[in-house]
């Protein structure tokens, strides 16, 4: 869980480097009874730390940073001349999750981006706007996740808002990646690969690749979240990938069994009417988020596994290094100050307290 800034300080000093020698080297160095407390905590700090809340918070994040990563998204691949196929491509996807009345509505707004003949000048003017408005949800994402790892934020704006800009932008490309690869299936492939030069071989054997080449481009995807985002110093990437497939797992479990739900059992239509596929699709992304966080914390948990197994006391706070505490020293005076000026006017009252108790008593004598 989260602690005062001191704490940071004190573990910036005593923390050792995240791949210190006498840690295990890789996740299958620890011990079953390593594991099993991995487990365990990972449960535990899931509910500790308010990751249900962590999560809507996320949530309310990703709609802002839904129409501004569109934007960005469908510029980029109107460049490329792939922005109306793309679109397409994404809108059934929302409707094959059941999302219908979600995908009808987002369907406008996001014709009228590729259908613009400025799409080329929505990407020289409006890119880094958009950006800056979609980089809230990475933000927001860095937050939990020093929560998570029980550090507090300590880079200053101007180190921060960049990386945070660059962690989007290589999102919304990888993001265009995965899109263009669903996309180029089908009969669009086998025009593609007449075009260049391929057989129907070469084709079959794409349609059946690119499932796990998508699937790995996410996991990069959720692990850089998980490595670049927090104020910490981590370990090797290995050890975040465990999470990252985790997360994967349990959201495409979840997707699943949620769609079953809403099909055969919600009655969303008949409660919300109108609103039906919008409140399906926000809580859609609330369990997205919810995995994300499960994720990191048994990527946080594995740390701290890894950490007690080398011999490093961190069963109360994980050992790990803050990337930058310039802020942090700056908190903890500013925190200082405040305590020092709060002690001042409870001393104060103390003594008019005891002057005012004095001039009662010599009044009392003097009648």
């Amino acid at each position: 869980m989260a602690h005062e800034g001191s704490s940071s300080s004190t573990t910036s000093r005593t923390a050792p480097h995240p791949d210190a020698g006498e840690k295990p080297d890789s996740p299958g160095d620890l011990t079953r009874p390593s594991w099993k407390y991995t487990a365990k905590k990972a449960w535990a700090e899931f509910s500790a730390d308010g990751c249900t809340d962590l999560a809507a918070a996320l949530t309310y994040y990703s709609v802002l940073s839904l129409f501004p990563a569109l934007l960005a998204l469908v510029s980029l691949l109107g460049v490329f001349g792939q922005g109306e196929s793309t679109t397409t491509a994404l809108l059934d996807m929302v409707r094959d999750l059941g999302q219908a009345n979600a995908a009808d509505q987002l369907e406008g707004p996001i014709n009228q981006m590729t259908q613009t003949n400025a799409a080329g000048f929505a990407l020289v003017t409006g890119l880094a706007g958009a950006l800056w408005s979609a980089s809230g949800y990475v933000g927001a994402f860095g937050r939990a996740m020093n929560r998570i790892y029980q550090i507090d934020e300590g880079r200053p704006f101007w180190k921060l808002r960049p990386l945070q800009l660059l962690i989007t932008l290589v999102g919304v490309i990888m993001v265009a990646l995965v899109l263009v690869a669903l996309v180029v299936s089908g009969p669009l492939a086998e025009t593609v690969g007449e075009t260049i030069g391929l057989g129907s071989g070469a084709v079959t054997i794409w349609n059946i690749a690119k499932w796990p080449v998508i699937l790995l481009v996410v996991a990069v995807l959720v692990a850089l979240l998980y490595y670049s985002t927090p104020n910490i110093k981590q370990p090797t990437f290995r050890w975040i990938s465990v999470g990252a497939g985790i997360a994967i797992v349990t959201w495409l479990v979840a997707s699943i069994l949620f769609g079953l739900y809403v099909a055969n059992f919600g009655s969303y239509n008949k409660t919300y009417g109108s609103l039906a596929g919008v409140i399906v699709f926000l809580l859609w992304l609330w369990l997205t988020n919810l995995a994300l966080l499960f994720g990191a914390e048994v990527d946080s948990e594995l740390e701290r596994s890894r950490q007690l197994q080398a011999g490093i006391e961190a069963e109360e706070t994980l050992q790990l290094p803050p990337r930058d505490d310039t802020n942090l020293t700056k908190k903890e005076k500013k925190h200082e100050e405040h305590v020092a000026e709060g002690r001042r006017l409870r001393e104060r009252a103390g003594r008019d307290d005891e002057s005012s108790s004095t001039r009662e008593q010599a009044d009392r004598g003097r009648r």
